[in-house]
């Protein structure tokens, strides 16, 4: 069985937009239990990528300067990787290990210029897992 990208990505994640307040995407993390997300715009155009130590590094510079969290746009990372539905779970574990970024344990994962889902350090352990188990079953 091939193992893809398609097989283990998250369909439903959370978008941010580059005009969202960063104290809302903040909460929207922490109600959904995530570590972050892409940023698209209005039409659907992914932007940017955001995390968790993003939104912190926005909060903490706005409480320094008394100006609140600022917005997505300004705390994004608009220099990003992203991963095609079709590739394999092995071409995303070496993505993964080869990040000189370490906060961003994630990729979107991209159809025809679109972002379909969304695929963690954790969905590639799991695919890892089911592969081991395959072989030795």
């Amino acid at each position: 069985m091939a193992h893809t990208a398609r097989d283990y990505m998250s369909r439903k994640f959370v978008t941010f937009r580059p005009d969202m307040d960063v104290l809302e995407a903040t909460d929207l993390m922490v109600r959904h239990g995530i570590s972050g997300g892409p940023v698209v715009d209005r039409t659907g155009n992914l932007v940017g990528v955001l995390s968790e130590i993003d939104c912190l590094r926005g909060a903490v510079e706005g409480s320094y300067h008394g100006s609140g969290g600022g917005y997505v746009r300004e705390v994004m990372r608009t220099e990003f990787e992203t991963i095609d539905v079709d590739d394999s779970i092995m071409h995303v574990a070496r993505m993964l290990i080869n990040r000189k970024d370490y906060y961003y344990r994630a990729f979107p994962v991209m159809k025809h210029n679109r972002v379909v889902g969304r695929i963690m350090l954790r969905d590639v352990l799991g695919a890892l897992e089911d592969m081991s188990r395959e072989n030795n079953g």
